[in-house]
């Protein structure tokens, strides 16, 4: 792996375009105190060495609800009969693949797996265990914890800042 260096401009530019990166280049310039030239350029760098993976909306469940129902979200915990790196690896790529499956985190101690899934309603969830885990003959146990209210979402990675100039 390469190692990266970010000096103090480049970890606000971060902080700033997780916190919202549809802001126009001048507008983050601005804010970050340096030309509009170098902020794209910085920015694009920062892109081309993976520090930016992609730039997102994020949709408002609660809004959304009234046009498409509520939904069910749960965390799912899965546990495998074989933990092998095959049996591991083969899980995590059929489940990332799967649109209803919104994270998927590989976990030690403990289970296995923890999934945050998507369904539209009960059958719907239905539908998903038995595609991802009721077909899969090495996954031994699931368990299921259905979101009654999101209290906070934030994708935003803490970064350690410096001060602004004139701070």
């Amino acid at each position: 792996m390469e190692s990266i260096s970010l000096d103090s401009i480049d970890m606000r530019l971060l902080d700033a375009v997780q916190r919202d990166a549809s802001q126009t280049n001048q507008r983050l310039a601005a804010d970050i105190g340096i030309s509009p030239p170098t902020c794209l350029r910085r920015v694009q760098r920062l892109r081309e060495i993976g520090l930016i993976e992609r730039q997102v909306a994020l949709l408002s469940p609660d809004r959304l609800a009234a046009v498409l129902g509520h939904g069910l979200q749960a965390v799912v915990e899965i546990s495998l009969d074989r933990q092998d790196a095959a049996s591991l690896d083969a899980f995590e790529t059929r489940v990332i693949a799967d649109d209803a499956v919104q994270q998927c985190w590989r976990v030690s101690p403990g289970p296995d797996f923890v999934l945050v899934v998507a369904a539209r309603d009960m059958p719907d969830y239905g539908a998903l265990t038995q595609r991802l885990f009721t077909a899969d003959a090495n996954v031994r146990n699931v368990k299921a914890f259905f979101s009654l209210k999101r209290a906070k979402f934030e994708p935003r990675v803490p970064l350690p800042l410096p001060l602004a100039p004139g701070a």
